[in-house]
């Protein structure tokens, strides 16, 4: 019997030795994983749908792009990802639609151009169920390293009568404990919702506001619109949808959204991409969420040789070899110019809107929805490292 324990134990003693390195060298790569993860900021915007929020929901329209470009410019640069719930009421056309995260935001802002604000008129309205989705059912990230924010958005209280809802205080638990943070902007001044509005925030580690009904934002207009948009257009025109059908119905609608797109969200849309181009990216996307060769050419991200031909549209893949080439390559040329003089134009206005704001500021203006979300992202993104410039 002491033989075979003997035996027993030096097997083990020698699995250990063996085995050992194995998991510290495990451990040193999971460091290394760890490390080498892009800094992450994932907002979800949980947006009250029905008639009365009409001016809130054109506001969130028109300033997406503005908030998205506020979120990038933080130090490290953050990879962004936003995900969308809209909410009504159970007698309305759908009581939810929801939207994961995503860093496609072409495809959030053509997701949330497609809200419009109707139904609702009896007062309470499916915030419980709102909120508990927004905190259940978008694949938050499990890093606590990670800024996970939601932003609660509406003028009415939640129904407390249904009985099948979880009820907001037990989606705020579940919330702290996945380490989201939840605050909530009130759209005008019902008396019912100011305290219920405050309690999640204060339950969920969040900042409460309240903001005009109509959601107070301020579009700015700038000497350099114009010319953006004139750039914008012409960006377009680089875009060569490439991949499968459904890829480039995808990469053309995106594109054709974008050209579209007012003065200003047109702006901040190019200059959110400017920012998030991939590191050590030559160029920076067009439309995002992939689709464009003109992307992947001037990247590198392929090789004129290793494109797939049935991936191509059908006016390109018409083209004999020599002329498609040519056609490309002009494509990434031009793209690139373009870019270059965006930039420039890029930043001046970019001075120009920060004049403004300050100007906006100190005349008691400009604090509508979309500053309240910059505001409260600055100080809820300094807790996990990320610095903004004042």
């Amino acid at each position: 019997m002491k033989i075979i324990m003997k035996k027993i134990i030096l097997t083990a003693l020698s699995l250990a030795i063996v085995l050992t390195p194995a998991f510290a060298e495990d451990k040193k790569e999971a460091k290394k994983a760890a490390k080498k993860q892009k800094p992450r900021i994932e907002v979800c915007f949980v947006l009250d749908t029905t008639g009365s929020m009409g001016g809130l929901i054109a506001g969130a329209k028109e300033k997406i792009w503005s908030m998205a470009n506020e979120m990038i410019s933080a130090k490290p640069t953050p990879e962004i990802r936003i995900g969308l719930i809209g909410y009504r009421d159970k007698t309305d056309a759908y009581i939810t639609k929801v939207y994961p995260l995503s860093n496609d935001i072409d495809d959030i802002y053509g997701k949330l151009m497609a809200f419009k604000a109707q139904g609702g008129g009896d007062t309470p309205e499916s915030v419980n169920q709102a909120l508990n989705e927004g905190v259940t059912k978008m694949e938050w990230s499990k890093s606590r390293d990670v800024l996970k924010v939601i932003f609660l958005v509406g003028d009415a209280p939640p129904h407390m009568d249904y009985k099948q809802d979880v009820k907001y205080t037990d989606s705020c638990k579940l919330a702290m404990k996945k380490d989201i943070i939840v605050n909530t902007i009130q759209c005008g001044n019902m008396a019912a919702t100011t305290p219920i509005w405050q309690e999640i925030a204060h339950k969920a580690e969040g900042k409460f506001a309240r903001i005009l009904q109509s959601g107070g934002v301020i579009a700015i207009a700038t000497p350099f619109d114009k010319e953006i948009a004139a750039h914008n257009a012409k960006l377009g025109r680089t875009v060569t949808v490439y991949g499968d059908a459904r890829m480039q119905r995808a990469a053309a609608s995106k594109n054709a959204l974008a050209l579209s797109a007012p003065a200003a969200a047109s702006a901040d849309r190019l200059e959110y991409l400017s920012k998030a181009k991939a590191e050590g990216g030559k160029a920076a996307e067009v439309i995002s969420g992939g689709g464009d060769l003109t992307d992947l050419l001037a990247n590198d991200k392929l090789k004129l040789a290793d494109i797939e031909e049935k991936k191509l549209p059908e006016n390109v893949r018409k083209m004999n070899k020599k002329d498609r080439e040519a056609y490309l390559t002009k494509q990434v040329e031009e793209r690139k110019k373009l870019q270059t003089k965006l930039n420039a134009l890029l930043k001046k206005r970019s001075t120009f809107i920060i004049t403004k704001k300050a100007e906006l500021k100190k005349a008691g203006k400009g604090d509508g929805f979309d500053e309240k979300v910059n505001g409260f992202i600055r100080e809820q993104a300094a807790k996990k490292g990320f610095r903004y410039e004042k």
